[in-house]
């Protein structure tokens, strides 16, 4: 299983509190941690923790959150060749506003701007050998367009994740094999149903089979932290296509992976493996 994931590395800056402040209002927060991030490399650790062979590409900062990630990467088995190290840039940071087990989040680029078009052509012989591609829209959108249009052409399957969700351009529509939106990024998108893979949260995750939309139900579990959730489904969900599961299988285990990461704090801190999730559905159809 060859999964490569283009994206962005961050560092998270993680504050938890009582309540969001109002604007131009100071409250005192509870806690305060530094957190591997990145909706690249949290789905690259969601990857390889599931079993599969993962490669990231994408550029952090000459600093020591970039030192820091590109080792933290390695230790989770993600091969980090193609991760430059752009020392005119900082390495990418995301402010993440922890409340009542739900999150909002700040994300300053930094280096993740450099993951071009260009860099990519760099990467050709490594995307023609993966089994599955996926990548989301925190890198440039016409990297995004140059990959979409890289996997058509050589009928690699790729995955889209639309977070922060934008206008996509019709190469990146007719592209991508799926797209991932949660309900909210579901709305502004325009693909066939067959390509939607849609989280809903705690109900679950819907999709569309021979023209049949169904529904995986979510998971009841107790809530410490929400942050990389979707991540961590998407990381699944590209390693269980990857290994030859059908569509329905992998958006169930790919769902209990989420249900079970949101039990840890940090976006990468309850990502299970894949003896656990299917331990969970041992216990579960009991």
């Amino acid at each position: 299983m060859n999964v490569t994931i283009i994206g962005s590395i961050n560092m998270d800056l993680t504050v938890t509190t009582d309540r969001v402040p109002d604007q131009g209002e100071t409250v005192l927060g509870k806690k305060f941690a530094t957190y591997p991030g990145g909706k690249g490399a949290n789905q690259a650790v969601a990857s390889a923790r599931l079993g599969a062979d993962v490669h990231m590409i994408g550029a952090v900062g000459h600093d020591p959150f970039g030192t820091d990630l590109k080792a933290h990467l390695l230790n989770e088995g993600v091969d980090v060749t193609h991760v430059s190290t752009i020392q005119e840039a900082s390495t990418g940071t995301a402010t993440i506003i922890v409340c009542d087990n739900d999150n909002r989040i700040i994300v300053a680029p930094g280096a993740n701007a450099y993951v071009t078009p260009e860099y990519m052509k760099g990467c050709e012989a490594l995307l023609k050998e993966s089994d599955m591609l996926l990548v989301q829209l925190e890198i440039p959108i016409e990297t995004v367009e140059w990959i979409a249009g890289f996997a058509r052409a050589h009928h690699i399957p790729l995955i889209v994740n639309p977070a922060p969700i934008q206008p996509l351009p019709e190469s990146i529509v007719e592209g991508a094999s799926f797209f991932t939106p949660n309900e909210r990024e579901a709305e502004s998108l325009q693909v066939k149903e067959e390509k939607l893979i849609t989280t809903l949260g705690a109900q679950g995750v819907s999709f569309t089979v021979n023209g049949n939309k169904k529904i995986v139900e979510g998971f009841s579990v107790e809530v410490r932290d929400t942050t990389g959730a979707g991540d961590t489904f998407n990381g699944a969900l590209a390693t269980l296509l990857a290994s030859g599961s059908g569509l329905e299988e992998a958006c169930l285990k790919a769902n209990v992976a989420a249900a079970l990461s949101v039990q840890k704090e940090g976006a990468q801190g309850g990502m299970p493996t894949l003896e656990e999730v299917e331990a969970f559905i041992r216990r579960r159809s009991t």
